[in-house]
């Protein structure tokens, strides 16, 4: 097998970046933008030991049922997107899929997640954008994102997965960088410069603060006309950062902050608290969807009451506070010293007094405790994609908690720490889905695991602020109950056939004759739009997304 050699064969499964997976001379080989189920002439473009990638030269057969065409220029070059090429419904397929694959294959388990939670129109922005800077082939400024396995920059100055006022703040910045004739950095050719344009927004005030990474300084001459030239571009604005970052390698925000004008911290709410946030701190960047993830990890924890819960890996504490309303005690560890500090003022800025944060590593934090003779009721984990050393679990498991929840954003590193807790007694009970980043192949889970049997009370925690989604677990509603808080609240009728094919689309499970047609050659009605969305509207009533 030989780079540039073409091939034609099946498409008969999905790799785990969503690309199509086909066979040829007994090899795997992994196909970009193709589907299961279509056919494909292929050209070989690399051939490693273990993987063979190739390129999608034509497409032989009628395309997939849900291939779409893409509302992007810059896909597929782009490395921001992997899935515009497959409508929705079949991306939450795919990501279901996925999850449930890894638990069987790395996991050992027979254990399945039943369903995944879909993002609203309005969630698939994120709110937080960070924009590469560098030059083009013809020289030119660029803002974009790298092209996947490479450091080739893509320009992608109407992505739809950031923000309205983040392609403009990108925009902004290339124009002020030309007027200037200023360069951007380029590591390999020793070049001082711009490096990236990160906006972090604000869905509760609808503000943005803009932070300018560079690794030379700026004159006060240029730094007053960038400020100005933002100021004109995102009237949203409220604040504009410079990081002076110096050093190589891909990490953005090192170095020396300062703030240029406005103030560099945003509030934002999730679950009914306030966070503030700096340029520095992690904070979800789709929170509709992080509260929705949320919601599900709190409920699994807090299903048989409150008692003392311990979370790992709590970052700005964002879980932990969560939790801390219907818990009585919340010991919250994180091994980032500022991000402790932020979590400690976010419990006071929320008037929270059963939360304690401590500044540890996981690992000694949990042994520590466990000497101590802690008994946490429940421990809640949310690691980096790394997934928990086995120290970590060791740790867990010997303070006997009743329930671990999981919070993964890696279900390959999920499923092999679900071994792991398996060999230790605890088992996988309950477990969802979530897709905080549409457009990507990356998907999140919250897992509850036990030792024997545990309650299945579901439990509900009031939130204040107004707005906010205020269900925690998935609730159950029969057909005849969707259809008549429809007919009630729009007035229209819906059929079971309707209210099946919305389910589908969110990745619920239905009966097994719902949304099947009677023969083969029959086709279906489709459910119109207006009563999609008043189906929608009451799943989310009765809790079910």
């Amino acid at each position: 097998m030989t780079k540039n050699e073409e091939f034609s064969a099946p498409v008969d499964a999905y790799g785990s970046e969503g690309e199509g997976v086909c066979r040829y001379e007994n090899r795997a080989v992994f196909v970009a933008g193709a589907l299961p189920g279509e056919q494909w002439r292929v050209r070989i473009t690399r051939v490693q030991g273990n993987a063979v990638w190739g390129r999608g030269m034509e497409l032989l057969s009628p395309p997939h049922p849900h291939r779409t065409a893409s509302d992007c220029p810059a896909f597929p070059r782009c490395g921001g997107c992997a899935l515009r090429h497959m409508d929705y419904e079949e991306e939450l397929r795919f990501k279901l899929n996925k999850v449930n694959e890894n638990l069987r294959r790395i996991g050992g388990t027979d254990f399945r997640v039943s369903g995944i939670v879909g993002a609203d129109a309005d969630a698939f922005e994120r709110c937080k954008a960070i924009f590469n800077v560098g030059t083009d082939a013809d020289g030119r400024i660029t803002a974009g994102f790298y092209r996947p396995r490479s450091h080739e920059i893509v320009s992608a100055p109407d992505c739809a997965l950031v923000r309205s006022e983040a392609r403009r703040a990108a925009r902004a910045t290339v124009a002020w960088m030309e007027a200037h004739r200023l360069r951007a950095y380029d590591e390999k050719q020793g070049v001082a410069g711009v490096r990236h344009v990160f906006v972090r927004s604000s869905r509760l005030s609808g503000q943005c603060v803009v932070t300018l990474i560079t690794s030379s300084p700026l004159s006060a001459a240029l730094r007053e006309s960038y400020v100005d030239s933002l100021r004109t571009a995102v009237p949203e604005l409220s604040g504009v950062v410079l990081c002076l970052n110096r050093q190589k390698g891909n990490v953005v925000l090192q170095g020396s902050m300062e703030t240029l004008w406005g103030s560099e911290l945003l509030t934002e709410a999730l679950c009914g608290l306030k966070f503030e946030l700096s340029p520095r701190s992690f904070f979800q960047v789709n929170p509709p969807q992080a509260q929705r993830l949320y919601e599900l990890a709190v409920g699994y924890t807090l299903a048989e009451g409150g008692g003392l819960v311990l979370d790992l890996y709590c970052g700005t504490g964002t879980i932990g506070l969560c939790m801390a309303r219907g818990a009585e005690r919340v010991i919250g560890v994180e091994v980032i010293a500022d991000a402790v500090k932020n979590a400690r003022e976010n419990a006071e800025r929320n008037g929270i007094e059963n939360a304690e944060f401590l500044c540890a590593d996981a690992a000694e934090a949990a042994a520590e405790l466990q000497r101590r003779g802690t008994a946490p009721d429940a421990v809640v984990v949310d690691p980096p994609r790394k997934g928990l050393a086995p120290s970590v679990i060791d740790s867990i498991a010997a303070m006997n908690p009743r329930r671990v929840v999981y919070v993964s954003c890696d279900s390959a590193t999920l499923a092999r720490d679900i071994a792991l807790f398996r060999a230790k007694g605890y088992l996988p009970r309950e477990a969802s889905a979530v897709d905080m980043f549409p457009r990507t192949s990356h998907v999140e889970t919250v897992v509850l695991l036990s030792k024997g049997e545990i309650s299945s009370r579901r439990v509900r925690v009031d939130f204040s602020l107004e707005n906010l989604d205020t269900t925690f677990l998935r609730g159950e509603a029969t057909y005849e109950q969707i259809k008549a808080h429809v007919l009630e609240q729009t007035g229209l009728k819906v059929s079971t056939l309707y209210i099946s094919q919305i389910k589908r689309k969110y990745g619920l499970e239905v009966g097994e004759s719902y949304n099947k047609p009677k023969s083969e050659d029959a086709r279906q009605p489709q459910c119109p739009p207006e009563k999609e969305k008043a189906i929608t509207d009451a799943l989310k009533h009765f809790g079910v997304i």
